[in-house]
């Protein structure tokens, strides 16, 4: 009786008295996970910051520029005057229709490649899989540089073509127009396609291959109804990325010395640095940032399906 006389006592505030070894409740508000996003939200304040002062605020002042140019104007006469041009036309067309050949052109040569790589034994075939991962670090211009000394005006294949032929000068002289950008630039993007498909082709089940080579399917068929399914997901996460690298490419542009040939960051650099015309290079600028952000949000989106 007594014990449940004790059991039943009630402390003067009307609650049941806790036992010695309770561990005391914090008050309402002040829960760890509160206190561990307010810390969270202190630590990234700074990189933040700084990232809005590195990459935000330069952005900004692009965008200002191009609405409310210092020499005046409307907000929007910089985008008339740009929109209205010829040259802006045929910049944005030529971009255009370069990337979209050179991210086909990835495409092709970087399947073929990758399937020659995985799928058909050769001495070194580990080597060129892993030469692909450094070529990746290559900047663009020296690619270029190397095409410059093969197929150049003075370059190893037109000092061959004299040589041997006797004329004056050889026939090679493409790498000055469109065809030569679009050369270069599929040369040096195919690796990026070549990449993932290698990384997708090494988690293929080879039982499935050697099902269907035991059923008499040729090879054809094996990679048109085995390889190709499986690879489509790394084509579009790797297309995707050369199709957004082409459109900014400037290097390769540049190095080819084809005059004939504006892109749109070649439109950039003509209208600021040879023109002094900074609210339409700002106006460009502000063009090409916009599509490269929403064929970027594009590759994110297939790379996450594709599990890249």
């Amino acid at each position: 009786m007594a014990e449940a006389t004790l059991a039943g006592t009630r402390a003067p505030s009307g609650h049941p008295q806790q036992s010695r070894g309770a561990v005391p409740q914090p008050p309402r508000g002040a829960t760890p996970q509160g206190s561990r996003r307010a810390l969270r939200a202190v630590w990234a304040l700074p990189p933040v910051a700084l990232l809005g002062l590195v990459f935000l605020y330069p952005l900004a002042l692009v965008v200002r520029q191009s609405l409310t140019p210092d020499n005046g104007g409307g907000a929007f006469d910089a985008y008339s005057a740009v929109f209205a041009s010829h040259a802006f036309r045929e910049a944005l067309g030529t971009t255009v229709w370069l990337a979209l050949a050179a991210t086909a052109g990835c495409l092709l040569l970087g399947f073929t490649l990758a399937l020659i790589i995985a799928f058909v034994p050769f001495p070194g075939a580990k080597a060129v899989a892993r030469f692909i991962d450094v070529f990746l670090s290559f900047p663009s211009f020296l690619i270029t540089l190397a095409l410059l000394f093969i197929y150049g005006t003075v370059g190893m294949a037109n000092g061959l073509w004299t040589d041997v032929l006797g004329g004056t000068e050889g026939p090679f002289h493409f790498l000055t127009t469109p065809w030569g950008v679009l050369l270069a630039e599929i040369t040096y993007f195919t690796p990026f396609v070549m990449r993932p498909l290698l990384a997708a082709f090494s988690q293929l089940d080879t039982a499935q291959l050697e099902v269907a080579a035991g059923l008499g399917a040729r090879p054809a068929r094996i990679v048109r109804q085995v390889i190709l399914p499986e690879a489509l997901p790394a084509l579009a996460a790797g297309g995707s990325l050369v199709l957004v690298m082409c459109l900014n490419e400037f290097g390769i542009v540049l190095f080819t010395g084809a005059k004939g040939v504006t892109t749109l960051p070649m439109l950039v650099y003509g209208k600021a640095i040879l023109e002094s015309d900074y609210p339409a290079a700002c106006v460009v600028a502000v063009v090409n940032i916009a599509i490269s952000i929403g064929l970027f949000g594009l590759y994110r989106v297939v790379g996450k399906r594709a599990g890249a």
